[in-house]
Order: structure tokens, then C-alpha cells, then sequence
């Protein structure tokens, strides 16, 4: 049991040593294809840290001025379409630039594209791996049929093809569950989110309890979630971000103090689970998803969201109640141990992020 406790401890450990500043930033790009026609658009978006990676001499700051981007905006593009082909019934198309335009507000460059010898079409196959230097990129794809959105794809490893007849609509289920699994991964390379969570249950208690207790934190964080998604409300992430990490210092040092008399945490759960649902929304909104995705992403995010949560408490729950029930001290030092971890990470995450 101990050593189970510890391997637990030090799985924690080694999430908080690889976190970064912002918990929820991953290196993504966005690549938007419009069929219009007989014409075929691309729209790029991707950040300058990785576009400075290409360029010798050229900091990533560089290239949201214009004039900087000018000059290196052909090189740029050289480099991309090498590795971004696009094929229409297995004849491959070819690609100009037609602009680049920094986006300072995002530290990205957005490069438009437009493709020759696009039609007729009955087919499209897209091979993409813009930054293979970083086996963690992830490229988000939308095709566009018209106005239409009729397709989404995540590039991301060795998946690097991805081939669709424009006859065939993509069903819902492929949507449900690629975003299912982003909800799911999102928790589990986000260490802040996972120890909210661990905090909450340190103190133990019935399942009644336990369960009241996640309900308001996932009735919390769906609430915000939705109000961010949809724009109707979305604090600015330098204010988000301090806050999420603050809230773990609460749950840490109420766990390691302890209260039998009076329990908070359902409240702590509730309102700080406003605050992550505006963490858990900077995701989708990276995503830069369009309005007719919304809804059905929205709710298979969640839904993998939850499964993560599910999955963190089934695997520390019963551990801390085994233990309790049968060594009380031991369990009680481990319990001041967890939560004096938990408050020292949220107290680094927190100065972090402020600074």
C-alpha cells in the first residue's frame, strides 16, 4: 500500500517538474482548406516560435513585424508546402502564396494559399507534418465545402494522412470522438487540474459526500466552459491561469489543516470549478472551431473531461481509503504530505504565472 502511495506521489512529482508556465498551451497549428468551385484555399496558422525554429538568426518576436515577415515570408513558404501536400483524386496540386499576415495578438503568422488544378474533385488526401522537429505538434484541420464545414481532422505523430471523399459528409461520431479523447487528454497533461481534483479528495469522507463534491465542481466547470465556448463571457487567460493555481493552494492547505466540523469543499469545488471551466475552454477556443462544431465538440470535450476526472478519482479514492482503514497514522501522514505538495506546486504555479 505504501509503495503504491509512493508511486502515486511521484508520478505527481514529475508532472509539476515538466509543467510550464501556461498549463493550457500546447504547439498547435490550424490549417483551414475552402473548396469553392472549382478553386481551393488554404488558410495557415501557426506561431512564430515554431516558424523562427526554420529561420537562422530570427526571433520569434521578429516576425510579427511586417517587414521582417516580408523577407522571410517566400523562404517560409518554401519550407511549409514541403511539407504539407494536398492531392486531388491522387494528382497533387500546386500551391502559391498569396499573403502573410502576422496576428501579434496570438504571436502566430497566418499564410494564405491557393491551389492550382483543384477540379473536378471526388476526392482529397492531405499529408501534413509542418514541424517535425516536435513530435508533440498537433495541426487542426477544417475543410470547407462552400460555406459548409464537412470535415475535421487532427494531424498529430505518425498520423500525418488523412484521406475523404467530398461526396461522403463526416458523421457526428468522428467529431464525438476526437474531441471525447481531447477532453480526456487535456486532463491528464494538465497537472493543475489533476491536483484540484486530488486536493478535493484528500480529506476522504462517505461517497455521498465525495460525490456531491465532484458534481459541483463538473456542474461548475460546464457552466463556464459553455459561457467561454459560445463567447458570451471569457476572462482574459493572465487572470484565468493565477487564479486556477491559487485555488490549489485553498484545497492544499485546508487538506493538510483539516476540518471534521465544518466542510467546505463543496463550496471550494463549486467556485473554483468556475474558474477551471474558463481553463477547460481555452482549449476549444485555440481550436479556433467554427460556430456549426460547436455544439457537438462542446459536449464530447466535456464528456472526456469527465472521464478523465472519473479515472483520477477511481485511482485515489480507494487508495486513501484502504489505507485509512487500515493503518489511521499512516494515512493521516500521507494525507500531510499530499497536501503540503499540492499547496507548494499551486504556490509555484501561482507566482508562475503572475510574474
Amino acid at each position: 500500500m505504501r509503495k503504491s502511495i509512493s508511486r502515486l506521489l511521484r508520478a505527481l512529482a514529475a508532472c509539476v517538474a515538466v509543467q510550464t508556465a501556461q498549463a493550457h498551451q500546447e504547439p498547435t497549428s490550424f490549417l483551414d482548406l475552402h473548396l469553392e468551385g472549382e478553386q481551393l484555399r488554404a488558410n495557415l496558422v501557426a506561431s512564430t516560435a515554431d516558424l523562427a525554429h526554420e529561420l537562422a538568426d530570427v526571433e520569434p518576436t521578429m516576425l510579427l513585424d511586417p517587414a521582417v515577415l516580408a523577407r522571410h515570408e517566400e523562404k517560409l513558404a518554401k519550407i511549409l508546402l514541403a511539407r504539407l501536400h494536398v492531392k486531388s483524386d491522387g494528382a497533387a496540386l500546386t500551391a502559391s502564396l498569396v499573403a502573410a499576415t502576422p496576428v501579434p495578438e496570438r504571436e502566430d503568422v497566418r499564410l494564405d494559399f491557393i491551389y492550382q488544378g483543384a477540379a473536378p474533385l471526388r476526392e482529397i488526401a492531405v499529408e501534413c507534418r509542418l514541424f517535425p522537429y516536435d513530435p508533440r505538434h498537433r495541426t487542426y484541420l477544417n475543410f470547407y465545402q462552400g460555406q459548409q464545414l464537412s470535415r475535421q481532422e487532427v494531424f498529430e505523430g505518425s498520423s500525418s494522412l488523412k484521406q475523404f471523399p467530398l461526396a461522403e459528409k463526416q458523421g457526428v461520431w468522428p467529431i464525438i470522438r476526437e474531441f471525447t479523447y481531447e477532453g480526456v487528454r487535456h486532463i491528464f497533461i494538465g497537472p493543475d487540474h489533476i491536483l484540484f481534483v486530488i486536493g478535493l479528495l484528500l480529506l476522504g469522507g462517505s461517497v455521498g459526500r465525495l460525490l456531491r463534491i465532484i458534481t459541483a465542481f463538473t456542474v461548475a466547470h460546464s457552466i463556464t466552459l459553455c459561457l467561454a465556448t459560445f463567447e458570451i463571457l471569457s476572462p482574459p487567460a493572465n487572470l484565468v491561469e493565477p487564479v486556477i493555481a491559487l485555488s490549489i493552494v485553498v484545497v492544499g492547505i485546508h487538506a493538510f489543516l483539516g476540518n471534521e466540523l465544518r466542510d467546505p469543499r463543496l463550496w471550494f469545488a463549486f467556485t473554483f470549478g468556475l474558474i477551471h471551466g474558463f481553463g477547460f475552454a481555452s482549449v476549444l477556443q485555440e481550436m479556433e472551431l467554427p460556430r456549426q462544431a460547436l455544439g457537438v465538440a462542446l459536449f464530447a470535450f466535456n464528456v472526456g473531461v469527465e472521464i478523465g476526472q472519473v479515472c483520477i478519482i477511481l485511482a485515489v479514492a480507494p487508495l486513501l481509503a484502504l489505507l485509512r482503514n487500515r493503518k489511521p497514522l499512516a494515512a493521516r501522514h500521507v494525507t500531510h504530505f499530499a497536501a503540503l505538495f499540492v499547496t507548494t506546486a499551486g504556490a509555484f504555479w501561482f507566482f508562475e504565472r503572475v510574474m
